[in-house]
């Protein structure tokens, strides 16, 4: 599982460099695609092989479906870390994004997320309010 938050940075060849509690679930590969609100979503290879038959399942038919598989997919980049424990983040993904040099990669169970950091704190000061302040069910069967 993967889960906490790490602060690496962006080279200049678009490599970051992934953190040690992440390495042994990344090493087999991963799979970076666009993730919502201008993060990325760093799949480990074998979970996103669920994901996508999840994924298949949706009915075609759909417009919405379409879409997000479209935007989803259109953009994912299988990558295998290297001996130093980098993988390179392509240039198409990095404008989506907004990266630069300071990164927040969060881990949130399945997926990591790589954020620009000015954007990942923007974001967490958003929210921050609305989680403390959950008065109902979120997610069915939680809390």
């Amino acid at each position: 599982m993967l889960l906490g938050t790490y602060a690496p940075k962006l080279d200049d060849k678009g490599r970051v460099i992934l953190p040690a509690r992440f390495r042994d679930e990344l090493a087999g590969g991963v799979v970076i695609t666009r993730g919502q609100e201008r993060c990325l979503y760093v799949f480990p290879e074998r979970e996103f092989g669920g994901f996508h038959e999840r994924i298949r399942q949706a009915p075609v038919s759909s417009k919405q479906v379409r879409d997000y598989t479209r935007l989803l997919l259109a953009g994912a980049h299988q990558e295998r870390p290297d001996a130093q424990h980098r993988i390179t983040i392509p240039p198409a993904l990095r404008a989506y994004a907004g990266l630069e040099r300071e990164l927040t990669v969060n881990g949130v169970g399945s997926r990591a997320e790589i954020w620009d950091t000015e954007t990942w704190e923007a974001y967490y000061a958003d929210v921050e309010d609305e989680f403390v302040n959950v008065a109902e069910e979120v997610i069915p069967g939680l809390l």
